[in-house]
């Protein structure tokens, strides 16, 4: 009896050791393989050659179960590897259980004191189903023990690490049973040798069964998919006020004559709700809705425009609609109707750039000439061709048209490119080109000066510009928390047909610190100067800087420099919702110098679910 005991544990613990790759198993259930393959009662033993003969090899093996019946060890694994994948994250498969229990069993048989009684465990019951068979390892066969706090956790799931480990144990104790003349003998020995021949072929035929499934289900995982929506949303609550100050206005002449006609505080609710359904492996379809509820203004300029300050929606809107593809391991595409654009497409280095959750400002988002067409539908790719090298591509049109000006300039329409590269594994840099025809002369990118052409009195309208832009964004991880950056921009745009130039810079420099009082807050300080008009020589009449100032419309650029500043501090109150105050300095607002300045408060509330 003592041989029997120990011949099944080898073969069938080898066995499932073999063709089981290291896939997650409960506890208990390797407690009770492992106790049948060293306790097989005797009468079973002795009747092996009629078990052999009468059944097939999947059913030589059984473990308990905790339903009616018993189940085949295929069966029950199976059961075991679906119940862990919604066990996955809470499992600490080799820190916890493995290195735990390895050293336990170590420390056991280095000091030779007995184990913990499976009585005495804390979590184990003499009603569990697998009760007996860890009372038997424990205390017949000297070979497992529970957690230094005196439990044994057997609904935890196990990997093959901790099926080696508890094995390991339980084989060690086996050969020092071994080693006892007197407890094995030589016809032991022969009949062991005897029984392994006897069921090497059954347990081949088992092994190669398992295989066959094993490979139909990797080809199952493999291969299924479903189609599915993932669902999450952003609700931004801003509160935004402004010092009272007094602006040179048309005609600038030196006199503060315009008293600003929102000062009093006010608030703005921005509601962004996002779908992303899988439509296959590599391809999704992305769509939003958005709706804004206030505005900032009244305001003299647009200098202390906020992050989440757009435009009055007052209904929801489709905010995205776009189909984005993989062709490759290294290209994706994407096409829609809505949302897409270079802000959309492009890789930002700045990675806190969020109306939600980075800086309060617009101008503090990113480089404004990305802005620029803020287009809706279009066309464009991702293309990753080095480890540290990407380039982006974008065609996007804001009011449908055609993109040459040959076709009558009938639409606002843009394309650009980017190239983002990462030299080093602190600095991250982009490089991009936008090329805009806007059909009424404004660049549509919200901060600064955007309207490059002035409106003729006559007829109303503003004559179109063809744009060229370029710009670049650096940024460096100077500490593990702490980010220094900064961009800047140019564009040169002309009246399509017609001499002159109008051309703008503006720029940039920021420090972020994460985690800074707390994990997930985020301390912000951003200087800069937003679009500047540096010089404008089209045609009389058409010149922005002379048409405020005279009303003529002659050559000239701004007669002076806005400046902005910006703090901003986001504590993360929940991982779902971010409070985020800060505050705006405006220096010459409008590039006015006669101009007050004046400074608006923000408070930002983020819940995103």
């Amino acid at each position: 009896m003592a041989l029997l005991e120990m011949l099944a544990g080898p073969i069938i613990i080898m066995f499932m050791t073999h063709h089981y790759p290291s896939r997650p198993r409960q506890t208990y259930c390797f407690v009770a393989v492992l106790t049948l393959a060293l306790g097989v009662a005797s009468d079973r033993a002795l009747a092996a050659d009629r078990i052999h003969a009468e059944r097939s090899p999947s059913e030589l093996l059984r473990v308990p179960s905790d339903g009616p019946g018993d189940l085949t060890l295929s069966q029950t694994l199976d059961r075991i590897d679906r119940q862990n994948l919604s066990e996955i994250g809470t499992i600490n498969l080799v820190g916890e259980f493995l290195e735990t229990s390895s050293s336990e069993f170590e420390l056991a048989e280095e000091t030779a004191e007995p184990f913990v009684p499976a009585r005495q465990l804390r979590d184990v019951r003499s009603t569990d189903w697998a009760f007996e068979a860890l009372q038997s390892l424990i205390e017949r066969y000297d070979c497992l023990a529970g957690y230094p706090d005196r439990t044994y956790r057997g609904d935890r799931a196990m990997t093959r690490y901790e099926f080696a480990a508890a094995l390991n144990a339980c084989l060690e104790s086996m050969s020092r049973f071994l080693a006892i003349a007197d407890f094995v003998t030589q016809e032991d020995f022969n009949t062991l040798q005897t029984l392994q021949e006897q069921f090497q072929a059954e347990l081949a035929a088992l092994g190669n069964e398992v295989d066959a499934l094993e490979t139909r289900a990797i080809g199952l995982e493999s291969n299924q998919f479903s189609m599915t929506t993932k669902f999450n949303g952003i609700s931004i609550i801003g509160s935004q006020w402004r010092t009272s100050n007094r602006g040179d206005r048309a005609p600038r002449d030196g006199r503060k004559d315009t008293d600003d006609p929102g000062t009093n505080a006010n608030l703005i609710n921005l509601n962004y709700l996002i779908f992303n359904t899988q439509l296959t492996p590599r391809s999704r379809l992305f769509w939003s809705f958005i709706q804004i509820n206030g505005s900032g203004s009244p305001q003299l300029t647009n200098d202390g425009r906020t992050s989440y300050d757009f435009f009055e929606l007052p209904t929801l809107v489709i905010g995205d609609l776009n189909y984005r593809v993989l062709l490759s391991d290294n290209l994706a595409a994407f096409v829609g109707t809505e949302g897409v654009r270079a802000i959309e497409t492009f890789r930002g280095p700045n990675r806190v750039e969020s109306a939600a959750f980075g800086p309060i400002s617009f101008f503090a988002q990113r480089n404004p000439i990305l802005n620029i067409g803020f287009g809706r539908g279009g066309v464009g790719f991702d293309w990753q061709f080095a480890k540290k090298a990407s380039l982006q591509a974008v065609y996007s049109t804001n009011i449908l048209g055609f993109f040459p000006n040959s076709f009558g300039g009938r639409g606002h329409n843009t394309a650009g490119v980017q190239l983002a590269l990462t030299p080093t594994e602190m600095v991250d840099l982009t490089l991009y080109y936008i090329n805009d025809y806007s059909p009424n002369g404004s660049l549509f990118s919200f901060v600064g000066d955007e309207q490059l052409t002035a409106t003729n009195p006559n007829t109303g309208q503003s004559q179109p510009l063809q744009t060229h832009a370029i710009g670049g964004t650096l940024t460096w991880q100077v500490a593990p928390k702490i980010t220094l950056g900064g961009w800047a921009g140019y564009t040169s745009s002309s009246i399509p047909g017609q001499s002159g130039r109008v051309t703008t810079t503006n720029y940039m420099a920021f420090l972020n610190i994460l985690d800074l009082w707390g994990e997930g807050n985020l301390a912000g300080f951003y200087i800069g100067q937003p679009p500047k008009i540096t010089s404008s020589t089209l045609p009389v009449g058409n010149n922005i800087p002379d048409f405020l100032n005279t009303g003529l419309g002659r050559s000239g650029g701004q007669p002076g420099t806005t400046i902005h500043l910006e703090a901003f501090y986001r504590w993360q109150i929940t991982p779902n919702i971010a409070i985020t105050p800060g505050a705006m300095f405006i220096v010459n607002p409008g590039h006015t110098p006669d101009s007050d300045p004046f400074a608006v408060g923000v408070l930002r509330t983020t819940f995103s679910f």
